[in-house]
This record gives C-alpha cells, sequence and structure tokens, in this order.
C-alpha cells in the first residue's frame, strides 16, 4: 500500500507509482494505492515525469502487507523558513542600503532550485512505515 504525504510541494506534482516497468498506479492525494504483486520480488519506483525515485525491491509476504509514503526532501518548514529568511534579509540590505545582503537573499531560492533541478534522483522519497 503506498499513502502520498500532504507536504505543499507533493500537491503540485501528478505522482504514478511504476512497477516493474510495466503496470503505472497514479497517486492521489490522501487516498492510498493498493497494489498487486505480480512477482516476487517486485521493483518499485515512483516518478512525476521529470524526477523518479531510486527502485525499490519488495518481496511479497501473505502474512502481511507492507506500508509506504511518499515524501519530498523539502519540508514544509523549511520552506517557510527559506521563505523567511528571503524576506528577513532583503528587507536588512533595502534599509540599510547594503547590496550583499540583498544578494544574500538569493541563496536559499537556488538552495531550493538546486535541489528540484540537480537533485532530482532525490527529491522524492519512498519511506516504509
Amino acid at each position: 500500500m503506498v499513502l502520498q504525504r500532504n507536504q505543499f510541494l507533493l500537491r503540485f506534482l501528478k505522482l504514478r507509482v511504476v512497477v516493474n516497468g510495466q503496470q503505472i498506479y497514479p497517486l492521489v492525494k490522501n487516498k492510498p494505492v493498493v497494489i498487486d504483486m505480480p512477482t516476487n520480488p517486485t521493483k518499485l519506483v515512483i516518478t512525476d515525469g521529470f524526477h523518479i525515485t531510486t527502485p525499490i525491491n519488495v518481496t511479497y509476504s501473505q502474512k502481511h502487507a507492507r506500508y509506504f509514503t511518499i515524501v519530498c526532501v523539502i519540508e514544509d518548514a523549511q520552506l517557510v523558513v527559506g521563505f523567511l529568511l528571503i524576506a528577513v534579509l532583503y528587507a536588512m540590505g533595502f534599509t540599510s542600503g547594503i547590496v550583499f545582503l540583498q544578494v544574500l537573499s538569493f541563496i536559499p531560492i537556488l538552495y531550493f532550485l538546486f535541489i528540484y533541478y540537480i537533485n532530482r534522483k532525490e527529491f522524492i522519497r519512498i519511506c516504509p512505515l
């Protein structure tokens, strides 16, 4: 069973679960997806078309089900702190006239863009529950 966590950045992505490179299941926010495992072990990959997770091999056992949640590497708290840092540094630079503080205020944006575009294999993660 796979569940998408309620995170701000995951709301904008159309995530899908790919099973063994053949079957595709769409993920909907707060609705679990039950996946039938055609082979043992089964390879699961989560993708939105641009980002892709590392494949995870899941072995089937009749005794218990496997539960996974999909998370984004950038948590909501990191977004809030980043935007507050941008606002504070830019306001300090604007009021004091120090251009370096205004330039420094772009570092959180560059960090988020680096994670989104360069570290695209780590942007989305599969976490077992």
